[in-house]
């Protein structure tokens, strides 16, 4: 039998679902809520205390684990006074309501070694985690731009605006979509209609790095309700309604191709994508509740919620300054640069990447986390270079080269941006983009001629040159560079045997669709 250790201080509107949870989790001790009769309502519930007083609830030492659903405007003293208790903390959204309040309460939880959750719970959403699996895999291609509307009618608020009791679910789930990237900028408008100093309405825009746009419409002065997160890939596009009872998520397979310089866009297909129906809330509770047994990190950690916290103060002094475009503050550097480096500002690098001897990176440049650029690598203007990425020594990348997640380029391997150089006729306009897919590795000394795209886990050989598109996984050699087969997303060659092939060493399953044309089904055989 689960032990009961958990005390949920108040049992309001969403307070009640947070009782409920922990209680059929079996690990409820103590409701506490100065509103009498809020606990009345309780007093059915066997083997659970009913208490009006915070004090006794911090030092009662049957309880290890406190669940703050309080107004916002208390969650500070109250789980700084928690955590003081040497209690393990779940407060609901915001953490705080400034930064520096945030940052103290981060800290003494890592001081005092206690669990500290932040309840963004879209974040348990088994939705948002199977979108999140798509985009990390590639199903959407590159993503351009990410939209969210939270609208209702009702739930108004008198002592925060609607940015920070509607936004802050957004926000986390945009900034997890992308791996817990942090916007560069941010900009918020808003109307105030029924209290001229609280906000009814914002619109905000947040600006990531790689030309990756997300906007969050919030509303409580809305007709009707409506939770929906959009997803514009390059390949795919996604919907995430909440408010859909039926076909919460779907993959839209719409296309824009160009023909004769004119984008023409084609519809597709509207699929569901099926997912675990476990409610959201049970799983945050039951994320508490392993995180106080195994002492671990939550799911929605104090941390990122402080990245949230981060964003909604940078969107509050936007709006205060009528929707002016907000930078946020770079962290300090959590990169490695060897001291022969050069890396010119602004550039935005991510953590964990290394970057060694004689490498020198131009401006307005981004990289992304965990990559390695090794001795004497160039990378130009305006180049996007995904997560994990490993960039061997002698290679330059050039203006329009783009490098998806977890790009592999051999040592001396070289891009082109023109189909005719000449050193005494200036082409630069005449850049043709060059887009290297997720997972593709690209052979020491190979030439990638500009205007192609090599495909998802191909495997370009040593010395080959490409001259046209290749297919995803698609293994190709030689001058000019020709499939001669196959390849695994782990780099192992396919087993052929009709139009089924086979990893002999992971045993991933795929499927043949055309002469030039395969995909993974899934299977493992």
């Amino acid at each position: 039998m689960t032990r009961r250790h958990i005390a949920v201080v108040g049992a309001g509107y969403w307070g009640r679902h947070l009782v409920r949870n922990f209680a059929e989790l079996g690990a409820l001790h103590t409701v506490c809520d100065h509103d009498s009769q809020r606990l009345a309502a309780l007093t059915r519930m066997r083997d659970v205390r009913l208490e009006m007083d915070y004090r006794r609830v911090l030092e009662n030492t049957a309880i290890t684990g406190i669940v703050l659903a309080t107004p916002v405007h208390a969650h500070y003293q109250m789980a700084k006074a928690a955590l003081a208790a040497g209690k393990d903390v779940f407060v609901e959204k915001p953490l705080a309501l400034t930064v520096e309040q945030g940052t103290e309460l981060v800290t003494m939880s890592e001081e005092t070694r206690c669990v500290l959750l932040v309840g963004h719970v879209l974040e348990y959403h088994p939705a948002l985690k199977a979108l999140h699996r798509m985009i990390s895999g590639g199903e959407l291609g590159r993503i351009h731009y990410i939209y969210s509307n939270r609208l209702s009618l009702g739930k108004i608020r008198t002592r925060e605006n609607v940015l920070w009791s509607f936004a802050p679910h957004d926000i986390a789930a945009i900034m997890r979509l992308l791996d817990d990237e942090t916007p560069v900028h941010v900009a918020a408008h808003g109307g105030s209609y029924l209290d001229s100093h609280i906000a009814d309405v914002t619109l905000t825009a947040l600006g990531f790095a790689g030309d990756i746009r997300a906007h969050v419409f919030v509303s409580w002065l809305h007709p009707f309700k409506e939770q929906r997160l959009v997803v514009v890939g390059d390949r795919r596009m996604a919907e995430f309604a909440d408010t859909d009872p039926d076909r919460k998520l779907k993959v839209y397979e719409h296309q824009v191709t160009w023909v004769e310089h004119v984008p023409q866009p084609a519809e597709g297909e509207a699929r569901p994508v099926p997912f675990e129906a476990d409610e959201p809330l049970r799983l945050e509770c039951m994320d508490f509740l392993r995180c106080i047994e195994e002492r671990s990190t939550p799911i929605s950690s104090g941390r990122r919620a402080l990245n949230v916290l981060k964003v909604l103060e940078a969107c509050q002094e936007s709006l205060d300054k009528g929707g002016l475009k907000v930078p946020l503050p770079r962290e300090a550097r959590d990169f490695f640069t060897h001291e022969t480096a050069i890396v010119e500002e602004p550039t935005d690098i991510g953590a964990g990447t290394k970057i060694w001897h004689f490498t020198h990176i131009m401006p307005d440049v981004h990289v992304g986390r965990r990559c390695v650029l090794g001795q004497n690598v160039f990378v130009a203007r305006n180049v996007r270079i995904g997560n994990n990425v490993k960039i061997e020594n002698n290679v330059s990348v050039f203006e329009g080269v783009t490098l998806e997640d977890d790009v592999f380029c051999g040592p001396s391997c070289v891009f082109t941006n023109v189909i005719n150089p000449r050193s005494h006729v200036p082409r630069q306009h005449e850049y043709r983009p060059t887009l290297i897919r997720k997972g593709a590795s690209l052979g020491a000394n190979c030439v990638i001629l500009c205007g192609h795209t090599v495909g998802r886990f191909a495997f370009v050989g040593a010395g080959a040159i490409v001259t046209h598109d290749v297919p995803d996984h698609a293994l190709v050699v030689g001058n000019p560079a020709r499939r001669i087969g196959w390849v695994c997303a782990c780099g192992v060659h396919l087993a052929n045997s009709g139009d089924r092939l086979s990893c002999p060493q992971c045993h991933a399953a795929y499927m043949r669709l055309a002469p030039d044309a395969i995909v993974p089904t899934g299977d493992r055989r």
